[in-house]
């Protein structure tokens, strides 16, 4: 099962990897993870990366592209795997698309999570992270046991700047903007699916592997 997981910052993508991963046994590839893997493994295309780190500058699509591929090729990916946060953009959808061919590969399903502006907001501004052991907590659905602090390590847990409410509907706009031609290239294709970001986290998981067990992926 080979699956790419859209929907804007707060739909609830990396928590549902995180539990597919485990119940289908197959990787959750979060493109952010890997990016800072291959810098730290020194491989040319994350030194390539590094480079543009370094200066402030966005990583280029093919450069990002070329370290998810690589991603790919090993073999814990071979059975399937869950793409999250990537691609972003459908210069990076079609250079995946290529990319994999070359490969005798292509994606199975591209599942969108639609949410609410409303939503994603409450989900993101509430979000605090532990400044030891980056763990995240959220004032509403996973509270600390004493505010504040970790449960974990005792770390002082803080607010990433990223998660601020107006940061956040900026965040949602540019999503937004960079998304729409995105939805419409994979649905061209027929392997698209919508679900609703706004459901909880285990209402979910029953509806995406409803969604999976009808198309017969496991």
């Amino acid at each position: 099962m080979k699956l790419v997981l859209l929907g804007p910052p707060g739909a609830g993508k990396g928590t549902q990897s995180i539990e597919l991963s485990r119940e289908y046994k197959i990787p959750h590839i979060s493109t952010g993870d890997i990016l800072r893997e291959s810098v730290k493994r020194g491989a040319p295309l994350g030194l390539k990366a590094k480079s543009y780190m370094d200066k402030g500058a966005l990583v280029p699509d093919e450069v990002v592209t070329g370290i998810v591929v690589e991603r790919l090729k090993e073999p814990d990916a071979k059975s399937g795997y869950i793409l999250d946060g990537f691609p972003r953009t459908l210069v990076q959808a079609e250079d995946l698309d290529e990319a994999l061919k070359k490969i005798g590969s292509g994606i199975d399903m591209v599942v969108y999570f639609e949410t609410s502006d409303k939503i994603a907001i409450e989900r993101l501004s509430g979000r605090r992270v532990c400044r030891s052991c980056g763990f995240n907590y959220h004032v509403k659905n996973i509270p600390p046991k004493k505010e504040g602090v970790c449960d974990k390590c005792n770390g002082a847990l803080f607010q990433r700047p990223d998660d601020k409410e107006e940061t956040v509907i900026k965040r949602l706009k540019v999503y937004e903007d960079q998304t729409k031609p995105l939805v419409d290239f994979y649905a061209k294709k027929g392997i698209l699916e919508k679900v609703s970001g706004d459901l909880g986290v285990e209402d979910l998981f029953k509806v995406l592997s409803k969604i999976f067990a009808d198309a017969k992926l496991r």
